[in-house]
């Protein structure tokens, strides 16, 4: 059998799942969440062993520090994972919800009911755990999922997923609500791209070159998710050492996921204080920093940083840095270089904050708070399908609404239009 006739078959399979799922009640569906986050804990010997494969054959390929951390599986991750199936289990179910109904003059009564998208295409780099969140979220919705997962996790996605599938054969589910695809040709993804008699909508989650690959190409409809260029702004109105703590963990925590900041820049009146202490810091942890001028005449240790490291979503232990005049430059900074994913000012003047929150343009924008709580989990959605950066149907961490649409339904008692 060809690529294309398995991925057909297998899209033929989630097509067929995506109708009896829709109609799964909610208890059915929140029985599936929590048998597959005990499995998670009950095999986690099983997911840890088979992400070691994963993570040898990274270290041979030389993977970056970064992508390693982003690649493995440890007891706490996989807990985390768990932990994220139970919280989405315990979130309000959206299907068969009714935001709004009217009654219209002749009688009808007009509403909106919330529905699945259908079937969903999930292509993906590097993170196993995107497998278990992708898959919880979309069960819940009532969506069934075709995984394509990075070869650099072939073998963590691949246990995952027979244990998701275990759960949901023991709670009465199709099995096929969730499947990955099993080849790690890339003629896969290309013929994904074509299904859409099939699929419903695509969702790329990984760098810069297969999101922007997915949307030129893609016949199915595509939710874009971001390129994470984000920024922290240290304003002149900074408390630094809160600022200091901010900056530091919104680089060094997981320099790999798009939430982390990938630029500083620093008002000019507090650079000369705040620079040094904060390059010492990152120093202590390997973090190379790329500056302009006038942060290396602070720091003339750093290296020169160039037009495209401001352009640069690292994903590694790399950060740029530039010194700026005032607010207004930094504010114009950020429009030039960011992704509308993430931005973040630290300031204790009420006014400039206020000022940031409504003129910057992105997908989350925070104040005092480091920008890697960009995150399903974080804003208390249980997990993400990703962070949307668009403007339509979507933005920001996608959680159970986001995978869902409306349909109308009309009810009269004989109307016929004149």
């Amino acid at each position: 059998m060809s690529i294309r006739e398995e991925l057909i078959s297998q899209a033929e399979a989630a097509k067929e799942a995506a109708r009896k799922l829709a109609k799964a009640g909610t208890d059915k569906k929140n029985k599936a969440l929590n048998l597959i986050a005990d499995n998670l804990i009950e095999r986690q010997d099983e997911i840890l062993a088979n992400n070691e494969k994963d993570m040898e054959k990274g270290r041979e390929n030389d993977l970056s520090r970064a992508l390693l951390d982003r690649l493995q599986l440890t007891e706490s991750r996989i807990k985390g994972m768990a932990q994220g199936l139970r919280e989405v289990a315990a979130q309000d179910d959206p299907i068969g919800e009714v935001p709004e109904m009217w009654r219209r003059p002749n009688g009808l009564q007009i509403g909106k009911i919330r529905v699945p998208l259908g079937v969903i295409g999930i292509i993906y780099e590097a993170r196993p755990n995107v497998t278990v969140d992708v898959a919880g979220l979309c069960l819940k919705s009532g969506n069934t999922v075709i995984l394509r997962g990075g070869s650099n996790a072939f073998n963590s996605n691949q246990i995952l997923t027979n244990i998701i599938q275990d759960g949901l054969r023991e709670a009465g589910l199709p099995r096929e609500s969730v499947q990955l695809i099993l080849t790690t040709d890339r003629k896969a993804v290309d013929i994904l791209f074509t299904l859409n008699d099939y699929l419903d909508v695509l969702i790329p989650r990984g760098g810069a070159g297969l999101i922007q690959k997915v949307v030129n190409e893609s016949k199915v409809p595509v939710i874009e998710t971001g390129v994470g260029n984000c920024h922290v702004y240290v304003n002149k109105d900074a408390d630094l050492t809160k600022a200091k703590k901010i900056v530091f963990n919104a680089k060094y925590s997981r320099p790999a996921v798009c939430n982390s900041a990938e630029s500083l820049l620093v008002d000019q009146e507090i650079a000369g204080e705040f620079l040094p202490e904060m390059a010492r810091i990152f120093a202590e942890s390997n973090v190379e920093l790329r500056g302009c001028e006038r942060t290396r005449n602070i720091v003339p240790k750093i290296k020169k940083a160039t037009e495209e490291d401001y352009a640069t979503e690292y994903l590694d232990y790399i950060m740029s840095i530039k010194v700026v005049d005032n607010y207004e430059e930094a504010v114009e900074h950020i429009y030039h270089y960011g992704t509308k994913h993430s931005e973040a000012i630290i300031t204790e003047n009420y006014t400039t904050a206020r000022a940031f929150l409504d003129e910057i343009d992105a997908a989350a924008v925070y104040v005092n708070a480091s920008t890697r709580f960009t995150d399903g989990g974080q804003f208390g959605l249980g997990a993400e399908t990703g962070i949307s950066t668009q403007k339509l149907h979507a933005r920001g961490p996608m959680g159970l609404k986001e995978l869902t649409t409306t349909k109308y339904i009309i009810m009269g008692d004989g109307q016929i239009r004149e």
